[in-house]
């Protein structure tokens, strides 16, 4: 097996990390593993956060860590180590194959469809290191900071600006020949602050993220943004219960979706306990609705060539025309309900739904009187059911404007209603996750308040 590797991830090679990949799976073949498959990683990063212009914390980060799942049959066992040095991959592998020895068979489990991994892996554009010092890093959370704070007298406190960078190198291998490893990176840059007037204070916040810090927001645009919204909530009130539409803004519309997306997974399927049990073929939004997974963007921050197990990653549609065309499955829970895998194994990559023709201005005028949700609390969301009921603030709107800030509110509705009773998709797209979508107006929910 090959010699322990140096400790800084910057002195390891992908081919490095290939070979200490190669060596693992090798050494489950020997000590009787019929199949075996092995995740490698080595990352790094900085963390900076500020609070009133001065640094609070500064943290390096190096992790590395090699995860192997080793069969017997269609026994399976896991185990781990952040020792790379060949006695403890060696006593890994051990230690995985002593729990397949007393795992129970499952007809289900084992390595993905040979003519299912990926083969030539493009090039997706996905590593761009960050060498800022730490001194540059300390200046530029609290110039955030700074900016935040000086857009009005009555931004009166902060919780801190943070500066985040992260870049590292993961190998997948498997006993079926697969073998490959990229490397990638992801830096963000976010700010908090606290608005007070009258006895009232409100906070909120704003971030940036992305693969290559130049597509970074500017520090000051990023705090005067958070000062903003804060202030824009200096004010807020409740209201009287009732029933009316509802904007989910562009920054939190990814969560009805995320939602849509748990009701489609298949661990939730072969479980029976998702609201769209057997909605394959059926309508589940009105039919302008189009959703697909890109998984191939460049420099997109859910871009993968292949899922957590090796599977090539495609571009599809999950619904078109309103009408759910595929599940999000893994190898696993793709053999439960008797199908094949789609690659997502960990989660969907860039999951995108197609906008509409307004932006959010436009979309509040098509609603008339309703509102504009901008924050979400809470976790009241049952999948079996479709339940839904949540915390929201946001703004009450009449006319097409904005009258007031609302706070301590509660949404509430069915999720299948929610997504059959879909208006509109804003072109406001949000690029900062996985989840690609505008603002969302829907025809109604029901609004528990004072």
């Amino acid at each position: 097996m090959s010699t322990l590797p140096p400790s800084t991830p910057s002195e390891l090679s992908l081919d490095d990390l290939k070979n200490l990949v190669g060596d693992c799976l090798e050494e489950a073949r020997r000590q009787g593993a019929t199949g075996s498959e092995v995740g490698l990683s080595i990352e790094s990063g900085l963390s900076v956060s500020a609070r009133l212009g001065e640094v609070e914390t500064v943290e390096h980060h190096r992790s590395r860590g090699l995860g192997l799942t080793a069969y017997l049959g269609q026994r399976k066992g896991s185990a781990s180590t952040s020792d790379l040095s060949p006695k403890a991959m060696k006593e890994t592998v051990e230690a995985a194959l002593r729990i397949a020895r007393y795992a129970a068979e499952d007809p289900c489990a084992g390595l993905p469809d040979p003519e299912l991994l990926a083969q030539d892996c493009e090039n997706l554009d996905l590593y761009y290191p960050w060498p800022i010092l730490p001194q540059e890093a300390m200046a530029l959370a609290i110039r955030c900071e700074d900016a935040a704070r000086g857009v009005h007298p009555d931004i009166r406190n902060s919780e801190g600006a943070a500066l985040n960078t992260f870049e590292g190198i993961r190998v997948m291998g498997n006993s079926l020949g697969f073998l490959h490893g990229y490397a990638s990176s992801r830096h963000s840059l976010s700010v908090s602050v606290i608005g007070e007037r009258d006895d009232q204070m409100q906070r909120d916040d704003w971030w940036t993220v992305a693969r290559d810090a130049r597509d970074l927001q500017a520090a000051e645009a990023v705090g005067q943004e958070a000062a903003q919204r804060a202030l824009r909530r200096l004010g807020a009130r409740s209201l009287s219960t009732r029933q009316c539409p509802v904007i989910f803004a562009a920054d939190i519309a990814s969560s009805l979706l995320g939602h849509f997306i748990g009701a489609i997974r298949g661990g939730n399927l072969y479980r029976k306990s998702s609201f769209l049990l057997d909605y394959l073929g059926k309508p589940v939004f009105p039919d302008f609705v189009h959703i697909e997974e890109q998984p191939h963007l460049l420099k997109a921050l859910g871009s993968v060539p292949y899922d957590a197990e090796g599977v090539r990653t495609t571009p599809h549609h999950l619904v078109r025309a309103g009408v759910l065309e595929s599940y999000v499955l893994s190898t696993y829970s793709a053999r439960k309900l008797g199908m094949r895998s789609t690659g997502n194994a960990g989660g969907v990559h860039n999951l995108i739904i197609e906008p509409g023709p307004d932006n959010l201005e436009g979309l509040m005028k098509t609603m008339g009187t309703g509102l504009l949700i901008t924050e979400l609390m809470g976790q009241g969301v049952n999948l079996l059911t479709g339940d839904y009921s949540r915390g929201a603030q946001g703004f009450w709107v009449e006319q097409g404007i904005i009258q007031h800030p609302v706070e301590e509110i509660t949404i509430a509705g069915n999720l299948k209603d929610m997504f059959q009773g879909l208006v509109a998709i804003g072109n406001d797209v949000d690029l900062r996750g996985n989840t690609r979508t505008g603002s969302i107006l829907l025809e109604q929910l029901t609004i528990a308040g004072n």
